[in-house]
Parts: C-alpha cells; structure tokens; sequence
C-alpha cells in the first residue's frame, strides 16, 4: 500500500507517491499564475490552487503505475497563512486568496500596534500583529468585497487555509475542517487554550461560524469524493508546510532545529511542552499536535529566500535557471563587499518591518551579475543567522553550535549550504530525502494508517547525506555579518529605526 501527499506550495502544486517505507515512488508537479494587482500585494486564484493539485495528483499517481486501490491514504501539506473565503451553497470563491507575502493590511496592524492590542494577541496566538498572519487578510476580505460582510454574518460563506480549502473541494463540500498548526497562523486561535478566541474574532468583526473545525495533524479528515481517484480516498494527515517539514526531518526533541528554504526561509526549533515567550520577536506556535498532545515550537520567518534567486531570473534576467547562481557566486570578486537585503514584500523577523522595501549595498563599477548571484544567496545565509541568534537569546535550549537540519530546494546548492554553515558558526545537516515537507504529511497519513512507524521508528529512519562544516574563520564570519546587520539597519523604516 502507498500515501499519496500533497504539497500545495506558494508557487506550484506536487503531488508525491511514497510506499509503506516512506520512499517516493513518483511526483508530479504544475505551476500555477501568481498575481500581483498592486505592490505588495500578492494573489492566487483558488481555482489554480484547486486545478493544479487535482492534476499532480492524478499524474503522480499514474506515474506510480498503481490504482485506486493501492492508495491507503492522504496527507496534505500546505503554504499556510494564505486565506480563501467561499460560498457554503455554491463553493465560488468570493475573491482571489490573499498570499501570506500580501502586504495589504499593514496600516490595519500598526492600528492595532498603536491601540496597544499586540501584548495581548502574543501572549493569546504567539504572533504579531502582522499582515503576514491570516486573521488581518480575512477582516479585509469581509470589509472590502461587496455584501461579504452582510453574507457572512448570514452563515454563507466560510473561511479556510489552504489545507481546510483543498479538503472541503476533495470531499466535495462534506468536511470543513482544519488542523491545529494551520489554526495556529491565523492569529485568530488561541493557542494555549486550543480554540479559536471569541474576543479576538469580535476585535476584528469575523463571525465565527466561518471558521472550521479544528482538528490533530493526525486523524480522519474526511473521504475524497469517488470520482477523482477511482474511489473514496481517506485524508488522514494534515499539517502547515513548515510544520510537516519539522516532522519530516524528525524533529522530535526539544532543542532539535529545522530551517526550509523554499519560497521563503522558515526555521523552527521545537521547544516541547513549553510555550516560550519571545523577546525578540520570534513566534510562538504549535510545532506539531498528535493525541491531543500539543508540542510547541519557536519559529522564525523570512519571506524572501528562494524567491530571491526567482527575481535573479524573471526580474533582473542574469540566469536562465535557479542551478546557474552556484557557478555565479563561485566566480564573484571576493574583494566586493556587496550586500542584498530582499525586502520584496518587507522584512521578516526578527525585524517585521511590513514598509521596508528591497535594497542593494556596496555596488562599484565592477560589479556584475556573478556579484549580485553571490549576495543573493548570501542573503539567505544571513537572515538565517538573524534567525538563529535570536532563538539562541529567547531560550536557553537553543545552545551555540546547534545542529541546523535543512531542506527545500536551495538546499540542493553545495555552495549556499557551505555559506550557511559558515556564517552560523555551526554544522549544517542535509538529508538523504530533500522533500521533507511532502514526507513529513506521508508520515502522518501512513502512520494513522497503521502503515508506517510512530516517532521513535521514524526518527531512526532519519539518514544524512551530507554534513556541512563552518571552515570560515571567526573574524571573516564577524565581519561580513556585521556589514550584513548594518545593511538591513539602513534598509528599515523609520519607525523601526528608533
């Protein structure tokens, strides 16, 4: 028997066939349009989302060369924070979702900022009072799209994730429900008492009978409808993509740290059953809720990672593919100090600075697309370390030299890793299966299936491909970092610079 998991990513839709042994046996993927109507403001249409997963999964599943039968369940992973609102009757979306990267609402948070809401929302969600975050997105929706409001409060519309959308379309409307770490980046859940929060849905005017049901990363979700596989299908596993990718790379003891390089860089350090309040900005959420059992993670998040290397190549044209950057950076001028803050759509943390805006320091007349390939992947390296120092000073159990496991696309580039372990200091893990994200949503279908290991079994299955040492030494690795910190000083607003 086999799992089929979907990865419903920011950029494209995958689908990936794994066996009993958590091994892939064959993927599919399609891209779909991104929107951008105005700046900062980022869109996708759900029916793309929809079109695109139903699609990978059929591929992948034929490539497989199996048949309905020899699915034994579902596992869904997904970009989270993105938000879709739906007619109940009919399943028309009223507007395109709004992407986690859209900037739209940050006038609206820096009202609740200055009001003095954000302590409270912290200490209830674990989040800021961000645009990044869905419950902001959904306020707009319901305030700026015709009669949304007025159907909303009549009980007509509903609310999702992307995991809760694509799970109400495979089982044809039958289950509108969610899981407890996508629930926990709306900034509507409070995650100490694991319910949505009355008080906060009324400060934002969300009726609360759009929300859905939420539920353990591990369970019955419901059943696919029969004419998109061949037969009904269970959906048994559910978790936000950084999430998954935590599972899939085994992260299981407190202490034990993950960063994904997709789109965006996500690290997230599981901190057990301690909900630990941050003092540099960094999230508190749910790493992961199995049994009614909720894990806690420290989590932080840059926005621009990958997508950096996609602005190289769409934006600025300098490579004809993502693979070209490496032998960019290996040829730069080493005597240029050049510095890329990737403030597309603002800065993550620790700085969430929603206004700040993309910058380039250090530029001469020598340089060229090799030095601008190599700053851009640089930057990835030094958000991450932004990151990692500030988990090191909110807990104790985030020692120095912490082993970072790594996985997503970037992490396919030797030089970047290298970078990486460079700039931190500290050992740098890649394992055998890169598709950490998609592993980790097949690990709770199978396991709830009965067909895989629980976490101590999972967790020896765990293999590294490489280790990546730090061979820069201290005074370099200070140096170019302290230039780093001095580049995104001058790239913050004004607000922030106080």
């Amino acid at each position: 028997m086999h799992i089929l998991a979907i990865d419903q990513g920011t950029t494209s839709s995958r689908a990936i066939v794994f066996d009993a042994q958590l091994r892939v046996r064959a993927m599919a993927q399609e891209e779909f349009p991104q929107h951008f109507p105005r700046s900062g403001w980022v869109e996708h249409d759900p029916a793309d989302i929809w079109s695109s997963t139903a699609a990978s999964c059929r591929a992948a599943i034929e490539r497989a060369g199996l048949g309905p039968g020899d699915i034994a369940g579902v596992g869904i992973t997904n970009q989270r924070e993105t938000v879709v609102v739906w007619e109940k009757s009919t399943g028309s979306p009223i507007h395109r979702a709004i992407v986690w990267q859209d900037r739209r609402t940050a006038d609206l948070c820096s009202r609740l900022r200055a009001e003095g809401l954000e302590p409270m929302l912290t200490e209830r969600t674990g989040l800021l009072a961000d645009p990044y975050f869905s419950a902001t997105k959904l306020k707009w929706l319901l305030d700026n799209v015709d009669g949304a409001r007025a159907k909303a409060e009549a009980g007509e519309l509903l609310f999702g994730t992307i995991d809760c959308y694509l799970i109400w379309k495979l089982t044809g409307g039958a289950s509108h429900v969610t899981e407890a770490t996508n629930a926990a980046r709306t900034l509507l859940y409070n995650i100490r008492e694991g319910c949505w929060d009355a008080e906060i849905c009324k400060l934002l005017d969300i009726p609360m009978a759009m929300l859905p049901e939420v539920r353990d990363c591990a369970g019955h979700f419901g059943e696919t409808r029969p004419d998109l596989f061949g037969r009904p299908l269970p959906i048994l596993g559910v978790a936000g993509d950084q999430q998954a990718a935590t599972l899939g790379q085994a992260c299981f003891r407190p202490g034990m740290l993950k960063s994904t390089y997709g789109t965006g860089c996500f690290a997230l350090l599981n901190t057990g059953p301690e909900l630990v309040q941050s003092r540099n900005r960094m999230l508190g959420t749910i790493a992961y809720r199995l049994k009614g059992q909720v894990t806690y993670a420290l989590e932080g998040s840059i926005f621009i990672a990958g997508a950096v290397v996609q602005w190289l190549r769409d934006g600025l044209r300098i490579v004809r593919e993502a693979g070209e950057t490496q032998a960019l950076a290996e040829a730069a001028d080493p005597e240029q100090a050049l510095y890329l803050v990737p403030a597309f759509t603002g800065l993550g943390a620790p700085w969430w600075d929603a206004e700040a805006r993309g910058a380039v320091f250090g530029l001469t007349r020598n340089t060229g697309p090799a030095e601008l390939a190599r700053a851009a992947l640089e930057s990835v390296g030094f958000q991450t370390r932004d990151l990692v120092e500030a988990m090191r000073a909110d807990w104790q159990g985030a020692g120095a030299g912490q082993v970072l496991r790594v996985d997503g696309g970037m992490t396919a580039r030797d030089w970047t890793m290298q970078f990486l372990a460079d700039i931190l200091g500290a050992p740098v893990d890649r394992p055998e299966i890169r598709e950490t994200t998609a592993l980790g949503a097949a690990w709770l279908a199978g396991m709830e299936a009965g067909l895989c290991h629980g976490m101590d079994g999972f967790a020896e299955s765990w293999a590294l491909e490489r280790r990546f040492e730090p061979a820069m030494d201290e005074s370099t690795r200070a140096a170019r970092y302290a230039g780093w910190k001095d580049a995104v000083a001058r790239t913050l607003t004004r607000q922030h610079e106080a």
